[in-house]
């Protein structure tokens, strides 16, 4: 437990220093929200009936666009076979990295998305419900996405390569996701989407880190 907490505690200060890894897919979801009044329309009923689909895609290129430098720091220092040399469990320690990546990429998506509901017009309900999907989903991109990572970690400019690897395997996510806000504008069950979304998220921690661990290796091979 001790490895997995220093880990998180050292992806936290390498991001620290080197604020652009984290701030600059921050930045680019942010903007790209906020110019779809301007480029779409102003009128509070297209902006509400596309602010789902809007949010989560944007949401998803921001966590892919932070993938890159999830492994790439370490791999360039020669931390990344050094960590799978040691004594101490590979699996923990990607999942500690992956955490690590869902603080600084999906926790400030989490906070920022009420505010940026309210700019698309989503009622209360929905922002509530939009916050409770990013709060179980956003954790699945960074796992998904750390399979894609380890699997490019060796290759230079590798981000078109990662996006054809990940991109298909988060469109389930997509979809029970805004699913789940547009039943909740309707005011339809949502409990379905919830109970896919939460299964996902179950998948996911018990699966991805065996396979980043497993991709890993062969890529350092």
């Amino acid at each position: 437990m001790n490895i997995f907490i220093s880990t998180i505690s050292r992806d936290l200060k390498m991001a620290v220093r080197k604020p652009s890894s984290f701030l600059n897919p921050l930045m680019f979801f942010v903007i790209s929200i906020s110019l779809f009044p301007i480029a779409v329309s102003p009128e509070a009923e297209a902006l509400s009936s596309m602010a789902p689909g809007i949010i989560w895609v944007i949401t998803m290129l921001s966590v892919l666009l932070s993938l890159n430098t999830l492994f790439h720091y370490d791999f360039d220092n020669g931390v990344l076979e050094q960590i799978i040399t040691s004594h101490h469990s590979l699996t923990l320690i990607l999942l500690a990295k992956t955490l690590a990546h869902w603080i600084l990429s999906g926790l400030p998506i989490i906070i920022l998305s009420p505010f940026l509901g309210m700019a698309l017009f989503l009622d209360s309900k929905s922002i509530v419900i939009l916050v409770f999907t990013l709060i179980i989903a956003t954790p699945c991109l960074s796992l998904i996405g750390s399979i894609g990572a380890s699997l490019v970690v060796g290759i230079k400019n590798s981000g078109m390569l990662l996006s054809l690897l990940i991109l298909p395997l988060y469109i389930p996510i997509l979809i029970f996701a805004t699913s789940a806000i547009s039943h909740a504008q309707s005011n339809l069950a949502f409990d379905g989407q919830f109970y896919f979304l939460g299964f996902i998220l179950i998948i996911s921690l018990m699966v991805t880190p065996f396979l980043s661990a497993l991709s890993l290796k062969i890529s350092l091979e």
